[in-house]
């Protein structure tokens, strides 16, 4: 082996290396917490060390706050929120997509580089307005009031867009010409074929849905209708939850779900955020 290998060997394998540390200094709060969600309370106020931690691991704590708590219910109302924007979003951005790619009508530009200019402007700019719109049309503590603010998204149109402008144009004027009408090309074809941008903005919506915070809190006044951060926050700072432990509990119950979603969809986020990247 000559020593240009070895080198670039050692090179590849400190690389590596480096990247396995970053990574460990990232997840450890989460596994931190994981672990001291299976230590009694006695144990964390006691500033407990590896081995008591080790002979003192138990489920109290989550059977704890599965008795105090109505997990399954803030589930249920986080996975319909997540669902709904999710169906909502992507058939709104594929049909405005598939218009931005394909039609040619007058201020097709402008509108989209008006698209882009409010992909900048943070969310936060525009909830007292739409809290106070949703509170004069009644939709306080409704499915409909928790997600009609994202029924439209501009980094959904403009992933769904990218996708549609990597499409061989040849297969769409092919298509015309065998009478082929855009609805039918957008369901049988530019649908089918962008099913990796596709599961990349559902990916997304659901982490960003299931973790959302402020607006839930505006929009949901019953217990019923809270989701599981909401319901999670609501008890933290109640006396239902009073022990540094069942927090570590709550905490990993809200942290489950989406972390399993992306380490499925991991490859398809990766795979739908680079279609179309040369194009457009």
């Amino acid at each position: 082996m000559s020593k240009v290998t070895i080198k670039h060997s050692t090179k590849i394998k400190i690389g590596v290396a480096i990247k396995i540390i970053i990574g460990l200094i990232f997840i450890s709060p989460i596994f931190i917490g994981l672990i001291f969600s299976f230590v009694p309370d006695e144990e964390l106020y006691a500033l407990p060390t590896v081995r008591t931690v080790v002979d003192n691991l138990t489920l109290r704590n989550y059977a704890k706050v599965f008795k105090t708590l109505p997990i399954f219910s803030y589930i249920k109302t986080s996975l319909v929120m997540c669902a709904i924007v999710i169906v909502v979003q992507i058939t709104v951005s594929s049909l405005s997509a598939y218009a931005f790619a394909f039609f040619k009508f007058r201020g097709r530009n402008l509108l989209f580089t008006l698209v882009l200019i409010a992909m900048m402007v943070p969310g936060q700019v525009v909830t007292i307005t739409n809290f106070l719109t949703i509170r004069r049309l009644g939709l306080l503590n409704t499915y409909l009031g928790l997600t009609i603010i994202s029924f439209a998204g501009g980094r959904s149109l403009f992933m769904f867009r990218q996708s549609y402008m990597s499409l061989p144009r040849e297969m769409k004027e092919a298509a015309t010409v065998d009478g082929c009408s855009d609805l039918r090309y957008l369901w049988q074809f530019a649908i089918p074929l962008s099913l990796p941008s596709i599961a990349s903005i559902s990916i997304m919506l659901f982490i960003g849905e299931f973790n959302a915070y402020l607006w839930p809190l505006l929009v949901s006044r019953k217990p019923q209708m809270y989701t599981i951060q909401i319901g999670m926050a609501q008890m933290i700072g109640s006396d239902a939850i009073p022990t540094y432990g069942r927090m570590m509990a709550v905490a990993m119950l809200s942290l489950i779900i989406p972390i399993i979603v992306f380490l499925i969809g991991e490859d398809y986020l990766i795979a739908g955020m680079t279609r179309g990247a040369i194009k457009g």
